[in-house]
């Protein structure tokens, strides 16, 4: 089963769930922390890294003595990362996706795609879990290209869990393609309940099953028991507001190795999914 762990909004407490519910599986599971731009669940599972490995994108490359300056490859170039200038065609690297587009309709054959770094991947292990996580590099804006390749490591393990970016732009829905399931973590308050709103539209567009964890649960918040009832989307657990939770979380360590009652919290949510 691919079970991927989002959240229309940072700070909700995902990925204490994601890290939580892989511990107490355990056995034949797979980890993929797609949050490459703010990866911390070696944090918590503390993994030893084995391999770490650049991702780059392809970029345009102009052979000078080729190239007759006609500025089809800027014409087609949708991100503007292709500029005639002077009769004359300048690269903006930083802007380019990678399509290939403008070495399809160079007419003398004068665009090379060469490979620029944007980020890595690092793989290890974590126990018996197996572990990789992306980083996006300073200052790059590309990170659906490091999920990919992230996603791409699948070994045809038992479980994979899948760590989502918050939010629900394309690097959110690049992690949650392909997944059998979706837990939204949500919290409740009206910037949760906002948030997880944007989320659950996203998961109908996708077609993607899924469920609802409410972290730090007091008392019922009223406006957000009523959007799951009405959506019919059902709530699997809800996660007390407790300290203990919080200073775990401050000192880096795992709820289920500390909270003897959290390990079975995360089977039976396992159990619901399954359902």
């Amino acid at each position: 089963m691919k079970l991927a762990v989002a959240s229309g909004k940072g700070g909700t407490g995902k990925t204490t769930v994601a890290v939580n519910l892989a511990l107490a599986i355990g056995g034949d599971l797979q980890f993929l922390d797609c949050d490459v731009e703010g990866a911390n669940a070696h944090i918590f599972l503390k993994p030893r890294i084995e391999t770490i490995r650049p991702v780059g994108v392809p970029v345009p490359l102009i052979d000078a003595g080729r190239c007759i300056a006609c500025g089809k490859c800027a014409e087609t170039c949708r991100f503007n990362a292709l500029v005639r200038i002077k009769k004359r065609i300048k690269v903006l690297p930083n802007l380019c996706h990678g399509c290939s587009g403008c070495q399809l309709v160079c007419p003398n054959g004068a665009v090379t795609m060469v490979s620029r770094r944007v980020g890595s991947i690092s793989q290890g292990m974590a126990g018996g879990i197996s572990f990789a996580s992306g980083e996006l590099d300073v200052g790059e804006a590309l990170s659906v290209p490091i999920i990919r390749e992230l996603k791409a490591l699948d070994g045809g393990h038992a479980h994979t869990i899948i760590d989502c970016p918050p939010g629900t732009s394309c690097p959110v829905v690049e992690s949650i393609h392909g997944s059998d399931y979706c837990l939204m973590v949500t919290e409740p308050t009206p910037f949760g309940l906002h948030d997880l709103k944007l989320m659950a539209k996203v998961l109908g567009k996708m077609e993607v099953p899924s469920g609802i964890v409410i972290n730090r649960a007091r008392e019922p918040y009223e406006p957000l028991e009523a959007f799951c009832r009405e959506s019919g989307i059902p709530v699997l657990l809800r996660i007390p507001f407790d300290r203990r939770i919080a200073e775990l979380y401050s000192h880096g360590e795992t709820l289920v190795d500390h909270i003897p009652e959290f390990k079975k919290m995360m089977l039976d949510l396992l159990e619901e999914v399954r359902r």
